[in-house]
């Protein structure tokens, strides 16, 4: 199974138990309140949007991913969204090590 359909599944995992929260305004809410580990970011999401979680991901020091298209987000967590974070250390950390990587900016 290739990396991104692993990644995608981890995301539909994390739903289901209960550590991904998903939508702008509860993200920024949990970046803000420090339970926010990993933020994902839709590429066809707004440019404003992007920008405006960029900067409270580099703020707040939360890593930061733009990897996948709102369909598939959305398909992966089975509601219509392009924004969401992980609440558990450990599936950003599973999240990261699929991408390859330990930061993402």
């Amino acid at each position: 199974m290739e990396q991104s359909k692993k990644q995608l599944n981890l995301l539909g995992i994390a739903t289901r138990a209960r550590k991904l929260i998903s939508g702008e305004e509860l993200t920024i809410k949990a970046i803000q309140r420090h339970e926010a580990k990993l933020v994902i970011v839709a590429t066809d999401c707004s440019d404003n949007t992007k920008e405006k979680l960029l900067n409270k991901c580099t703020y707040y020091k939360v890593p930061f991913d733009s990897s996948f298209t709102s369909d598939e987000i959305s398909i992966a967590i089975g509601k219509s969204r392009s924004i969401c974070a992980f609440t558990e250390k450990g599936f950003a950390d599973s999240y990261l090590k699929l991408k390859g990587t330990n930061n993402m900016r």
